[in-house]
């Protein structure tokens, strides 16, 4: 029995042991029991009050949620953190809620489930001094349920969670090279014709009240916002990130803005406004009278702010005039000019620089910031420009593509192409006449190159036949470029040179040249071998004469010897020869003074011989003395005066014949005697 009796006895002891530990343990549901409330430091209680049995405020009022003088109902006042009396559990239930923490980098988006209904139109509700939602008193007093523009910033707040709800939404951050574009989604509505809404400060959009307050309007904002982090409401404004227009070096930006006032009538672009920080303020932009659409105004290289939803802006190159070119300006904008060309100019208007029209002045080579949808440069080469018609062949200009060989006829009914090239230079100060007479180059080389030449080799080529317009080919180059230069002085272009290159006959008329050719060739051909026969022979002439070239030089020697001794031989006769002068002119005077003598003499003797003979002649008779002096002469020179052989008459029995005669001069020759003439003959009878 004792053994029994004391276990009860130490269980009965233990037993209130037992309930102390119990109680320290679950103390806070034990002193819930008593009324009692204990709120952590990190957290409020939510109060629902299950039930009212009497009083003015039993029940919440119609439309409402949230009790404000203890009705029945979610209650509006939070516990804070401590001890709280009073609240039975049969009558309240009580909710420990952390605190709402918003972290660093992000915002709270808050949503009342009680408060004032909206106002029809508008999607957010309005800013209620509330202490960030702190103070559900102050927020129901005037506060409007759904979606609040006040956002909660970092930290931990006391909200009651029964009347808001907290979405936590990261901060807009805009990263480097990006802007952030707005769009709002409540506000005034946007006036008509107005497609984006009108600046406001409201601090980059952060400030919700301001922007509220301020008569922002729904739709695209023109403010943008810069890089960094901002506190934006997601439920008020979308942000989007675009990048930044960046125009790089050597290009221009083209802006087309989409707000502004109209454009004037004849207008293509909006004429420039100033004050709007090249378009990244639209306000001021706006505000100056800025014209939507086209703007002639251009941006230069570097990193702009701009809207995109005001203003699209178009990276073009920058306009660029080479070397040995000049830009020609045409304008579709500026107020109308007044011609300046005066009365020798009659094709067209050219106008001041910022004019409308053809600019008068042209633009040197460089790199030019144009707008080439409000201005056109056309590039005028004052080089001198090769222009080809041949088909296939092209300069880098690509003024000739289109250009082909010229088809032509001849006098004499033959067809046959020829490839032409012009060469043309325009004057820099003539270059504006060129492009307002035809607008450009191209137009230049269709409308007035291409037929003036093409129609003066066709005319040129009926007034001649093949074979001589091939042959006084050089000819017809000069009356080309004569008659060519004097039909382009007339729109302001000079001819430098006409050229024509490959001529193309006929092929029937091409091969009677060729077979001409051919044998002239073939005629040159043989008349090259003859001289190069001529030639051989002149070498091997030059070889004998270089093998001889020994001898001849020998020969050479002695003849120079010859005549050295022949001058000797000259030079010792003539001495000899003076020598036998001066002798001879001697012996004639002895001569003369011996022949003097001798002639006395002679004469002496011969006048005392005549004196003889004259008294001989006297002894005789004259005639006698004749015939004695003739027998003596001849008797002295030994003629026989009596023949040997006697030649007679043929008388009978007498000789004296020819057969005689011979006989007779046989006979003699036998006796070797010589035969000697007679004086005397006997001629036959």
């Amino acid at each position: 029995m004792d053994t029994l009796t004391f276990p009860i006895a130490h269980l009965w002891w233990s037993l209130p042991a037992l309930l102390l530990v119990i109680a320290l343990v679950f103390y806070k549901r034990t002193l819930r029991l008593f009324g009692f409330v204990i709120v952590p430091d990190d957290s409020i209680g939510t109060v629902t009050k299950k039930f009212v049995l009497f009083g003015r405020h039993r029940e919440l009022p119609p439309g409402r949620i949230v009790a404000l003088f203890g009705e029945a109902g979610l209650q509006a006042d939070t516990l804070a953190p401590g001890l709280h009396l009073g609240l039975w559990p049969w009558q309240y239930q009580v909710d420990l809620v952390k605190f709402t923490v918003v972290p660093d980098d992000a915002i709270g988006i808050v949503e009342a489930c009680d408060g004032l209904p909206l106002p029809d139109g508008r999607v957010l509700a309005r800013h209620v001094d509330c202490d960030n939602f702190q103070d559900a008193r102050a927020f129901l007093a005037g506060g409007e349920r759904g979606l609040q523009m006040s956002v909660v910033p970092p930290g931990a707040w006391r909200i009651n969670t029964l009347l808001f709800s907290v979405r936590l939404e990261r901060m807009t951050v805009i990263e480097p090279g990006k802007i952030g574009i707005v769009e709002a989604r409540d506000g005034r509505p946007l006036a008509g014709g107005r497609v984006i809404g009108r600046a406001v400060a409201c601090d980059s959009f952060q400030d919700a009240r301001a922007f509220m307050a301020g008569g922002g309007e729904r739709g695209p904002q023109m403010n943008v916002i810069p890089q960094g982090k901002y506190r934006i409401n997601p439920g008020l404004f979308r942000v989007t990130q675009v990048p930044v227009t960046d125009v790089p070096d050597n290009k221009v930006g083209i802006v087309t803005t989409r707000e502004g006032a109209s454009l004037h009538t004849g207008e293509i672009a909006g004429p420039e406004v100033p004050g709007h920080n090249l378009f990244q303020d639209p306000q001021a932009f706006v505000n100056a009278g800025g014209t939507k659409g086209l703007q002639e105004q251009v941006l230069l290289a570097g990193r702009y702010f701009i809207n995109p939803m005001f203003a699209t802006v178009e990276i073009i190159d920058m306009t660029e005039v080479p070397i040995a070119s000049v830009g020609v300006v045409v304008a579709f904008v500026g107020k109308a000019g007044e011609d300046v060309t005066g009365e020798g100019f009659r094709h067209a208007n050219m106008v001041r620089r910022g004019e409308k029209g053809v600019w008068v002045d042209v633009l040197d080579p460089g790199k030019y910031a144009i707008n080439t949808y409000t201005h056109k440069v056309r590039v005028v080469p004052t080089a001198n420009v090769v222009l080809n018609w041949a088909t296939g062949k092209t300069e880098a200009h690509k003024l000739d593509a289109n250009l082909s060989t010229i088809t032509v006829r001849s006098a004499d009914g033959f067809t046959f192409n020829l490839d032409v090239s012009q060469i043309i230079h325009i004057p820099r100060n003539d270059a504006p006449k060129v492009i307002a007479r035809f607008g450009s180059m191209e137009a230049l080389v269709t409308q007035v190159l291409e037929p003036t030449i093409g129609n003066y080799f066709r005319n040129a080529a009926q007034n001649s036949d093949v074979i001589d317009f091939l042959k006084k080919r050089s000819e017809r180059q000069a009356e080309a470029k004569a008659a060519i230069a004097l039909a382009l002085k007339a729109y302001d272009v000079g001819a430098v040179e006409t050229l024509i290159g490959d001529i193309v006959p006929p092929a029937e008329l091409m091969k009677t040249l060729t077979d001409r050719k051919l044998a002239e060739q073939e005629k040159v051909t043989f008349t090259t071998q003859m001289e190069a026969q001529g030639v051989r022979q002149q070498l091997e002439q030059a070889t004998a004469l270089a093998r001889t070239q020994a001898q001849v030089v020998d020969a050479e020697r002695k003849v120079a010897i010859a005549e050295f001794s022949a001058q000797a031989a000259v030079k010792t006769a003539d001495g000899a020869a003076r020598s036998k002068k001066i002798t001879a002119e001697a012996d004639a005077e002895v001569t003369r003074v011996t022949g003097q003598a001798e002639a006395g003499r002679t004469l002496a003797i011969g006048e005392a011989e005549a004196e003889v003979i004259r008294q001989k002649i006297g002894s005789m008779e004259s005639g006698n003395y004749a015939i004695v002096q003739v027998a003596q002469a001849l008797a002295g020179a030994g003629v026989k005066l009596v023949p040997e052989v006697l030649v007679g008459g043929a008388a009978a029995g007498q000789g004296g014949t020819l057969v005689d005669v011979l006989l007779a001069g046989l006979v003699k020759d036998r006796l070797g005697a010589p035969a000697v003439p007679t004086l005397t003959e006997a001629v036959p009878a």
